[in-house]
């Protein structure tokens, strides 16, 4: 079943309507049909099963045939902090951290960082970055759009460890794996947590060493070398995972 995001006020008398470029998608790309059925979420997270009823070149009617206050998002915040990469890795990155359940994504400018953006770049990959960002939480069904933030440097970056309850920097330097298990073991719901990965070649050991003395902890992703697009997937799917096990641990008590 298809899945968007709408508002409240599109709500009326037991009726959804859609507009903007969401009808497009419906009638053009998807090719639906009145019957078919879509799912939607509101900004307050309730999620409605509707069906088609009628369809207008620019509103399509839908009616809601259930209602769930229900969500598909993990009990804490993640951050992900993103060293800018080359080319197009960072729109996989993007949908990749939002299937795997991330709030937010802050790109950021490392000493190693080759791509250079000016303003009027850095709007319109911000613009891309989200509607990305919204096409993989519409894939997901996720009950939430995670936001793409503005590009900042790394000093700023760091400057905002204090904001969260738990922050680390995956680091190839970091031995073993206990540092990683400390940090997973940590994790508890309604946490604002956050975690910082380098462009292509990783972080200076200066950054490294500016991170620590911001209370940002080194920890390994284990004996392999990762790519930039890799490592935030690796440790994104940790933290998921261990929330998920707590949820289900949860509901088995």
């Amino acid at each position: 079943m298809y899945h968007f995001f709408i508002q409240a006020k599109q709500i009326k008398d037991g009726r959804v309507y859609l507009e903007g470029k969401d009808v497009n998608h419906i009638i053009n790309v998807l090719r639906m049909k009145t019957g078919d059925k879509i799912s939607l979420t509101d900004e307050d997270g309730v999620c409605y099963t509707c069906s088609i009823v009628l369809f207008d070149k620019e509103i399509i009617q839908l009616e809601i045939l259930e209602i769930k206050d229900v969500s598909h998002e993990l009990p804490a915040k993640v951050t992900l902090f993103q060293g800018l990469p080359k080319g197009d890795k960072f729109e996989t990155i993007v949908q990749k951290a939002v299937e795997l359940g991330v709030y937010q994504i802050v790109p950021v400018i490392t000493n190693r960082c080759i791509v250079k953006l000016d303003e009027k770049k850095k709007k319109n990959k911000i613009t891309r970055w989200n509607t990305i960002a919204e096409s993989a939480a519409k894939q997901s069904k996720r009950t939430y759009i995670p936001k793409v933030c503005d590009v900042i440097d790394f000093s700023m970056a760091v400057d905002m460890a204090k904001r969260f309850d738990e922050v680390c920097i995956p680091y190839e330097q970091a031995e073993g794996m206990s540092s990683t298990k400390d940090f997973l073991c940590r994790l508890k719901p309604d946490m604002n947590i956050a975690f910082y990965i380098g462009p292509e070649g990783g972080f200076e050991e200066y950054e490294i060493n500016k991170a620590q003395e911001a209370g940002i902890k080194p920890v390994s992703l284990g004996k392999r070398v990762l790519r930039t697009e890799t490592a935030g997937m690796a440790l994104m799917s940790m933290i998921m995972l261990t929330y998920e096990c707590q949820s289900s641990d949860k509901e088995q008590d």
